[in-house]
């Protein structure tokens, strides 16, 4: 049992090394699932040069950095569960407190909240029961879609959809989220990771929640207003982790 909790800080502490390396971009991630906050995009951040490339206002297609182009992915808002399948565009430059950039048209397709755009993004693969036939959907839909009304292309959970007014009234809009480091399965490996974090890297203010028996989150937080969680990001963003999660609790 040491031999296994060696192995597995091993691996667990090479993700964070060094605090010089360039963020990741453009992986084959093949089941990449990422809860954070989405960038809306409009000209305004085009000009400012706080995004590199431009998207159309009625554009199906997102920017994020991690996946590669063109790979087909669902987005959900976290907060009333609707969602859509989307298309990965091409490599753009954008704050990496983001975990994507979306389109006018999927914001409002989602009914996204511009002060807490909580969105998860996630590529579809085999597991997804919806693949199919919203992939299909998505296929067809691109053909048209600068010229449908945005009202026609409306893709949501249909198994949420008939509790949704109770959903809806039970769905905490409050804003506060932590910053997951990682979910660990010793208790072990989590305090080592806390230390290390707060030792190499001189970040304070680290806990450990235990989730379940054998299950360990080292996280930072809550926080409650989107600039305080924004400048923290940012600050451990060199640390270059592959896949920090902003948690809403």
């Amino acid at each position: 049992m040491k031999l296994k909790i060696i192995i597995f800080l091993a691996i667990i502490l090479t993700s964070c090394e060094t605090t010089n390396k360039k963020v990741i971009t453009n992986k084959d991630f093949k089941n990449y699932s990422n809860d954070g906050f989405a960038l809306i995009y409009n000209n305004d951040i085009f000009k400012k040069r706080i995004v590199s490339k431009k998207i159309e206002q009625r554009s199906l297609i997102i920017f994020n950095n991690k996946l590669k182009k063109d790979t087909d992915i669902k987005i959900t808002n976290l907060l009333n569960e609707k969602y859509m399948i989307a298309k990965v565009g091409k490599n753009s430059k954008y704050p990496i407190f983001y975990n994507s950039v979306i389109s006018e048209r999927i914001a409002t397709e989602l009914d996204i909240d511009p002060e807490q755009p909580y969105v998860r993004v996630e590529t579809i693969n085999s597991n997804n029961t919806f693949v199919a036939n919203k992939a299909k959907i998505f296929d067809e839909e691109k053909k048209v879609a600068n010229k449908a009304p945005v009202e026609s292309i409306s893709i949501q959970n249909i198994s949420i959809e008939k509790n949704n007014n109770k959903f809806k009234k039970e769905k905490n809009t409050k804003f506060e989220f932590i910053i997951k480091f990682a979910d660990l399965f010793f208790e072990e490996s989590a305090i080592t990771l806390k230390k290390r974090l707060e030792d190499e890297y001189n970040l304070k203010g680290i806990n450990i929640k235990k989730m379940s028996k054998n299950l360990y989150r080292v996280y930072k937080g809550p926080f409650y207003n989107l600039g305080s969680i924004k400048n923290v990001y940012n600050e451990i963003a060199n640390i270059n982790f592959e896949n920090i999660e902003l948690i809403k609790l």
